[in-house]
Order: structure tokens, then sequence, then C-alpha cells
């Protein structure tokens, strides 16, 4: 089983979101056996709280439920996950901060996305739905990626 976790500031609105896309995927492609996920923040903002509504709304307007209670990043995470994806460039350096190093698992989520491979996935926390809906836009084709990504790795690990 391999193990993937989303990392933003808040565990409220981009990480349980992309969370639920990739657990929606994964159960598309019938891989529901091969991986798990969980989404976690680099704050302590949000302990406990049920994720932003409008990550709700957006998550349900597009089919994909979402079931999730905020939790902080640890440091035991870096043994418990395979692969670790920050929202952006600020999460990413606090997960090395909190590790001590940098997990060779670790990725920016758009490093997955062709559109602007490498960019900061925008915290749409203070904005409009709109944002949401891009939010979601921008985490539905990165993790369809990512998901290519370890179908390929496993293929070579098979081959190999």
């Amino acid at each position: 089983m391999i193990n993937v976790l989303f990392v933003c500031l808040g565990n409220i609105c981009r990480s349980p979101l992309a969370e639920a896309i990739f657990n929606h995927q994964i159960k598309e492609k019938k891989l529901l056996d091969r991986f798990s996920s969980d989404s976690a923040g680099t704050s302590n903002y949000h302990i406990g709280s049920d994720p932003d509504s409008r990550s709700i709304v957006s998550a349900v307007a597009h089919g994909i439920p979402m079931i999730h209670k905020g939790r902080q990043f640890h440091h035991l995470d870096g043994k418990k996950f395979h692969y670790i994806l920050a929202m952006d460039k600020n999460n990413s350096r606090d997960i090395i901060h909190e590790l001590g190093m940098k997990h060779e698992g670790l990725f920016l989520m758009r490093d997955f996305d062709e559109q602007f491979k490498g960019a900061d996935v925008p915290d749409p926390y203070y904005g409009n739905a709109d944002g949401f809906e891009n939010v979601h836009q921008i985490l539905y084709r990165s993790i369809e990626n990512f998901i290519n990504f370890l179908e390929e790795k496993d293929r070579e690990n098979a081959a190999g």
C-alpha cells in the first residue's frame, strides 16, 4: 500500500480537497487497494475542524464526497507516508523543517501540473467560490498526473 499525504497551511481548504479528489480518482480507476491518503496542515489553526464549507461545496458539485477533520503535520508523517505533496513552497519548507531533512517523496502538488509546473496552488481562503473552483481544477489535473506517475513507477518496479 502506497501512502500519500497532502499538506497545506490550515488543512481546511486545499489539502482536504486534494485528499477527496485523490480518493475519488483512485476509486474510479479501481486502485483503492493500492493507495491510501490523508491530509494535514503545517499550522495548528484548525485541528479537529471540518473542511471549509466552500471546499465541500466544490467537491460535492463535482460528485466527490469529502469527509475530513483537520490535523497538524507531524514529523512521524515522514515515516508513515511514501509521498508528501505540499500545496505551496512555504508549506514545503515547513515540512522539511519539521522533518529535519527533505523527504525523498516530497513534491509540490503542481510539480504534476503541466500548465504551471512547480507553481503554488493558490490559497482560496480569503476569496470567493470562484477561487475554490479554480483550486479544484488545478488539483484535479495535478492529481490525475500524479496518479499516472505512481502507476508508471509501479510498472517500472514490477519490470525490474
